[in-house]
């Protein structure tokens, strides 16, 4: 395309953007404010030769319009759509899956020594905004990159913070200086000849490097990539193209690891979203003429932050942490209310678990609401520095369960299996509002080691009422089958429930309120007098309760069905959709037992 297209293309994109997206949901401040960066990118490297990713993920709509994929944007984050993030099945320009913050060095860094061992010639690129550089695994990967040598280009799109700003005339200048191909040819070069005369050269190279050195500290200040062995060139506008190509272009020639800083504007080019971009950050349909109503209502993150404030009110001790979510942990009010007792530690979920620990040491209450996927990150802290240690930290596993339409990389399958595998950790996990309430009580004024409160999106359900003074409590009698599940499955086990019944069979519900230690003997009377135990699970199977429970009743002679993810990640799409599909539907419950006790009776004949 002629270049002189290219401000008039990333129009059009925006314009696509905002009416697609308002039609399905989506990420949607984030795409705005990279269209042109976007548009650059594609323009001057060549996917899927070369490899271009964005951290996170979910600022790739305009690399997937551009990769092929813009007649199914209709079907953008839903079942069997399109994903909202980098899906390598989807589409070989997708060249790594990224859901999490801060890995994109990492992975590309990666790319490019496997490309150099391979004999291939091709630059890796990643885009990664400033609230990623928050994660540390971000500066790991970024001292290893700058010494490598290797044709990498780090794009830091800043759209929040300013990271080594420029200042004055004499600083500009020499920020176009540095654009230019003859500054750098003369660089490389009197290097080389330099090198020539042996120890004397070197010293010459040293001298010059030092003045030079000496003398762009005085109109800049130090960047940590200078430092870490990355050429760096910017500041510049990240969103007028004119401004990008030649940074991209030049960074391409320098064949080493390249830092581009960027300035952008989150949700560019749509008032709604450059006015409250961290709403309009990910959002679901709406009018794209008036914009999106704002969120109300209760929801399980709201009713947690609205019980935090209630708790801290009554205890000093109390204070919530957050890592970079206070909004979608529904911790945006506490954030006013208690200005000096928020902390918000970043997208560093490792960081913010020690830190945790730190403060129960001294006698706080630490809440730390954070959504399961990327408590994921924090795996090694919680069993090293919560748990060994036996402080008491409280953790709001917020999003726990199928999450919907953002997918296998944010689905909370596994914090089951990784939370009951920690010693000494209280797991609970509440069916409604009123039970969140009462376990969070309980997690901060009856124990003293860590406790974590497994709760999923949104909303509850159809079973509203408090069972959480026990373990373990039978919220239904019955004598043909046992029902057990927990938190929110709890409403498929009991429309399930009512559907045997109107087939003739009585189905006893056993409810699970305590993961990690709960009376057993409850179920075991109830397996002893139905003879038939369904275990119904919202996580992976591999540590599951279900298999728990199983070795607790093997020997007594009841049959054992375990309903769960199986091995899977789980795809996009509903919750309810993802439920139908693994066999954890009401419906699909039902027809499992009539199944096995339809197989059983002609076994029995």
């Amino acid at each position: 395309m002629p270049r002189e297209q290219l401000p008039q293309l990333c129009e059009e994109i925006r314009a696509f953007l905002i009416e697609k997206v308002s039609k399905t949901g989506g990420h949607l401040a984030s795409n705005l404010g990279i269209v042109e960066l976007s548009v650059a990118l594609h323009y001057v490297f060549d996917s899927p030769d070369d490899h271009i990713m964005f951290d996170v993920g979910h600022q790739c709509y305009v690399h997937k319009i551009l990769t092929g994929r813009r007649e199914r944007f209709d079907t953008l984050r839903q079942l069997d759509g399109i994903s909202g993030f980098l899906k390598p099945s989807e589409s070989e320009h997708d060249c790594f899956v990224s859901g999490h913050a801060s890995n994109s060095i990492s992975a590309v860094l990666g790319m490019a020594r496997g490309d150099k061992l391979l004999s291939k010639k091709a630059s890796s690129v990643c885009v990664i905004g400033d609230g990623a550089l928050t994660g540390g695994m971000a500066y790991e990967a970024l001292n290893d990159a700058g010494r490598s040598g290797l044709p990498l280009v780090v794009i830091l799109n800043d759209n929040d913070m300013s990271i080594s700003k420029s200042v004055g005339g004499l600083a500009l200048w020499l920020s176009k200086i540095r654009l230019k191909p003859k500054y750098f040819s003369l660089k490389y070069s009197t290097q080389a000849f330099l090198r020539k005369f042996g120890r004397a050269g070197k010293k010459a190279i040293a001298a010059i490097s030092n003045f030079k050195s000496d003398f762009k500290h005085k109109v800049l200040p130090e960047n940590i990539f200078s430092v870490l062995g990355f050429d760096y060139l910017g500041p510049a506008d990240g969103n007028d193209i004119e401004s990008i190509l030649p940074l991209l272009e030049q960074a391409k020639k320098l064949n080493r690891p390249v830092v581009i800083h960027l300035k952008t504007v989150k949700g560019k080019g749509y008032s709604y979203s450059e006015e409250a971009p961290d709403f309009y950050h990910g959002v679901s349909a709406f009018d794209s003429s008036v914009g999106t109503a704002s969120k109300s209502g209760q929801s399980f993150a709201k009713v947690f932050g609205d019980n935090m404030i209630e708790l801290s009110r009554r205890d000093s001790r109390i204070c919530a942490v957050t890592a970079a979510m206070d909004m979608g942990t529904g911790l945006s009010e506490y954030k006013s209310v208690f200005p000096d007792r928020f902390f918000d530690v970043g997208i560093a979920e490792g960081h913010g678990v020690t830190m945790c620990a730190g403060m129960a040491k001294v006698g706080m209450i630490p809440v730390f609401a954070v959504y399961s996927t990327f408590l994921q990150r924090g795996y090694d802290q919680l069993l090293h520095d919560a748990a060994l240690n036996s402080e008491h930290v409280v953790f709001g596993v917020d999003h726990s369960g199928s999450v919907g339409a953002d997918g296998p990389t944010h689905h909370g399958l596994f914090d089951t299996a990784f939370l009951r595998s920690i010693p000494g950790m209280v797991i609970y996990a509440p069916t409604s509002y009123a039970e969140l309430k009462k376990a969070l009580e309980k997690a901060v004024f009856e124990h003293s080691c860590p406790v974590s409160i497994k709760y999923p999106k949104g909303v509850e359900g159809e079973f509203a009422d408090d069972t959480f003074d026990l373990s373990a409590a039978c919220i239904r009698q019955g004598k043909d089958v046992t029902l057990i599940s927990y938190g929110i499955m709890i409403n498929e086990a009991l429309k399930a429930a009512d559907m045997l019944l109107d087939a003739g069979t009585e189905a006893e519900v056993i409810k699970i309120n305590r993961l990690d230690k709960f009376d057993m003997q409850t179920v075991l009377t109830s397996a002893a007098k139905t003879g038939r135990v369904v275990v119904l699970e919202d996580c992976v199977r591999a540590g599951c309760l279900g298999e728990y429970i199983a070795s607790e009743l093997a020997g007594n002679g009841a049959d054992v069905m375990l309903l769960n993810f199986q091995e899977s990640f789980s795809e996009v799409g509903t919750t309810p959709q993802n439920y139908r599909l693994h066999g954890l539907d009401a419906q699909s419950v039902y027809s499992s037992v009539m199944s096995a006790i339809n197989n059983k009776n002609r076994e029995g004949i």
